[in-house]
């Protein structure tokens, strides 16, 4: 609805979601259907929707020949802050130079 995923389902019953702008794959069930998908769609990002969302990032409907409709649930991505990366990286300048100085004496 949003435009960040792309859902996909296949002739073989698979589907996926991928991010739109990169086509990394971020969820794929094999066969999740036992014949064609017929049809994909993301729930809408409406009230209704992010109650059925819950804690997920999305959620894609999945209907095949076989007259199923399934509901796949992406689970919410986890980052690091950019502080803590910033912090990380500090840290890791700091102890080379530490490091450095272990090693060659006078090096500073």
């Amino acid at each position: 609805d949003s435009g960040t995923f792309l859902g996909l389902g296949t002739v073989t019953g698979s589907v996926a979601i991928h991010i739109a702008f990169s086509l990394q794959r971020l969820y794929y069930v094999k066969e999740a259907h036992g014949i064609v998908v017929t049809d994909v769609a993301f729930v809408p990002e409406s009230r209704p929707g992010r109650e059925l969302l819950g804690g997920h990032e999305a959620a894609l409907l999945s209907v095949a020949v076989d007259s199923r409709c399934k509901l796949h649930l992406l689970p919410t991505r986890r980052s690091l802050p950019v502080w803590l990366l910033l912090l990380l990286c500090a840290g890791l300048i700091v102890a080379s130079i530490l490091l450095l100085q272990l090693a060659f004496p006078g090096f500073l």
